[in-house]
């Protein structure tokens, strides 16, 4: 059974956190404060931290930071605040996902599952990580760090969202994910814009990685379902 680490201040928010995941075959703890939260998870006990940024002691963003030197677990930041969502989506922080509040139970145990099932493909399936917090798959070499991403050894001249749509679409190979979703995870709820977005990224990144764009053997179509990248 899986442990969650809950960081956060207010009881009846944690509670109800808890008792959904639990109901999923979690195990959950609590930590009601970020010192509190740094010393438990530095236990090495759990597999994902939900990480609340407004916490007494110590905020979201410092514990985040401090959890990141020392774990390579995911850490799903929780924020109210609007204004927060573009440094959560900072590489830096080492933020794996955000999610803003008011959310519902059944989307905050789906966003858990996806970057649990994320985290363990990039431990022990087709994707590798390299010490310099490279991941590789197949001729692909994405770095989180610098914001670089090769192919065959050459580096992509991609801007901030085409960098963040392959970066995401590599590290979840072979699962289709519709406009919509894409435009979720990448955007952020509150963009403003829509999901043509996606399909405009979509058809730039292929001009750049692709030998014949018009018949892309990396980002493929699904007709009627989305896109997903094939290693």
């Amino acid at each position: 059974m899986k442990k969650i680490l809950i960081i956060e201040d207010d009881s009846a928010i944690a509670s109800i956190e808890r008792d959904y995941l639990e109901i999923n075959q979690f195990a959950v703890e609590i930590a009601e404060d970020g010192i509190t939260g740094v010393e438990k998870a530095l236990s090495g006990q759990f597999q994902l931290v939900l990480l609340d940024l407004m916490l007494p002691g110590e905020d979201g963003f410092s514990v985040c930071r401090k959890l990141r030197d020392k774990l390579d677990i995911p850490i799903l930041m929780v924020t109210a605040k609007q204004e927060d969502i573009d440094k959560i989506r900072g590489l830096g922080l080492g933020a794996d996902d955000y999610i803003i509040k008011p959310f519902s139970p059944s989307e905050l145990v789906a966003r858990v599952k996806s970057n649990l099932a994320q985290y363990e493909r990039l431990k022990g399936g087709n994707v590798t990580m390299a010490q310099n917090s490279s991941i590789e798959m197949g001729p692909f070499v994405i770095n989180t760090q610098s914001h670089r991403a090769y192919l065959k050894g050459r580096e992509l001249d991609l801007k901030k969202k085409e960098f963040d749509l392959l970066y995401f679409l590599v590290v979840n190979a072979d699962i289709v994910f519709s406009k919509d979703s894409l435009y979720e995870r990448i955007w952020g709820y509150d963009a403003v814009g829509d999901n043509a977005t996606v399909a405009v990224h979509i058809n730039r990144l292929r001009d750049k990685i692709e030998e014949d764009p018009g018949n892309p053997k990396y980002i493929q179509t699904v007709w009627g379902a989305g896109y997903r990248f094939k290693p």
